[in-house]
């Protein structure tokens, strides 16, 4: 299995959003679940600015809070979902992937995504938000190329000693990566997205997929995604059950029981590792109420 955990059929981690929220909060949830073993891993997301809400509104950034949480948890693994491929050059990503990875003790999940890109129409976050901190929008093709060399340079940052570059958009000479990964071959990378052309990388680089679920898209939508990547892993060779599949969902407090339907509809669809992001503000014993209406009753009905 692409992520260590006990040989479950099916997995479950935590999502707290870092938007609107204090440290102390965020932390308090991943104290919780470290203590619970039925959750397997936790998760933060990589924005800078709110997506939602008042504009100005706290938001703590990725990378760094995922260390702090790293040095603050011993069991569970853990990851940003996603990491978006243009807020960092690739080569310093994987200076910092590494660091959290060491931290963490060898749990990182590499999680990873094409980030914010130029939209024909519709409402696009990213333009705001890119804008502000002074980075350019790519073409879905030109980002969808940096995230393969991105992809090439991680690899060969937790597999060779030292190495050159030159890539379409990075040119690199005598990198080198000490201390390099926990894990030989380095973290298990999680991929991001859904289009087709991003599954088609999906399909040659990633060790496990994600995609978001309810409410934003359905398991039908889902279950039609996966049919591409398999026929993506067709085209190139690759046995698709190499790939673990995995969604998000947005759990609803007062309606555990529809999150419970989502899960039992996403593992019938084939997905066998299950997020569940948790709306603010968090209740006291967050993650124990995830455990006992939602992971548990699953686990239950999946067994």
């Amino acid at each position: 299995m692409p992520i260590d955990a006990p040989q479950r059929t099916l997995r479950f981690g935590v999502k707290t959003t870092p938007m609107h929220l204090a440290y102390d909060e965020i932390l308090r949830v991943w104290e919780e679940a470290d203590e619970l073993p039925e959750l397997d891993d936790a998760w933060l997301w990589d924005h800078l600015m709110p997506l939602a809400g008042p504009p100005g509104g706290a938001v703590l950034e990725g990378w760094t809070l995922l260390a702090a949480l790293a040095a603050r948890t011993t069991r569970l693994r853990l990851g940003l979902l996603v990491t978006s491929n243009r807020l960092r050059a690739p080569a310093h990503l994987g200076k910092i992937a590494t660091t959290v990875d060491v931290i963490s003790k060898g749990r990182l999940i590499m999680g990873l995504g094409v980030g914010g890109t130029r939209q024909p129409d519709g409402p696009n976050p990213a333009v705001s938000e890119y804008a502000a901190y002074g980075l350019p929008l790519p073409s879905p093709g030109e980002g969808l190329a940096r995230l393969t060399e991105t992809i090439t340079i991680l690899r060969r940052m937790w597999t060779e000693e030292v190495f050159d570059h030159e890539g379409p958009f990075t040119t690199l000479r005598g990198i080198r990566n000490g201390p390099g990964s926990v894990r030989p071959g380095g973290p298990p990378l999680l991929l991001g997205g859904w289009g087709d052309r991003t599954l088609r990388i999906i399909a040659e680089h990633a060790d496990i997929w994600n995609v978001p679920g309810p409410p934003h898209n359905s398991t039908d939508w889902i279950a039609e995604r996966a049919r591409v990547l398999n026929a993506q892993c067709a085209a190139i060779g690759r046995d698709p059950a190499e790939i673990t599949r995995s969604a998000q969902i947005v759990v609803d407090y007062a309606d555990p029981a529809t999150t419970r339907a989502h899960v039992r509809a996403l593992a019938a669809a084939g997905i066998r590792h299950v997020v569940l992001a948790l709306p603010r503000p968090y209740p006291d014993n967050a993650a124990r109420w995830l455990v006992d209406e939602i992971v548990t009753p699953a686990r239950e009905n999946d067994a």
